[in-house]
């Protein structure tokens, strides 16, 4: 069976690319090696480089691995917290004929 391949916008992956030098970056702030981060996170030289490239098959999982190792695992809770799309979707949706409940 032929394995199904993902074909992300030209704007996605400029964003992974620049989430995995954003680690890079965190990584030589702190002084520390390829091989001491990945150890750390129990990866690999070549799957913490795919991190750092922003490579598209790297799993969610690989990415929190190595964003604890640098202390940063709570950037993870960024990721959709401020939806304001989805807030002013919701509110449109929000019926303005109906009373608010009883207290």
């Amino acid at each position: 069976m032929k394995k199904k391949r993902t074909v992300l916008l030209p704007k996605l992956v400029s964003i992974l690319k620049e989430m995995g030098e954003n680690i890079k970056l965190a990584r030589l702030r702190r002084k520390l090696t390829a091989e001491q981060v990945a150890e750390r996170a129990g990866i690999s030289r070549s799957t913490l480089w795919q991190v750092e490239n922003g490579f598209l098959g790297t799993s969610l999982g690989i990415y929190a691995q190595v964003l604890h190792v640098l202390g940063l695992e709570n950037d993870l809770l960024s990721i959709a917290k401020d939806d304001e799309l989805g807030r002013k979707l919701q509110d449109a949706d929000l019926l303005t004929g109906l009373r608010a409940p009883k207290k």
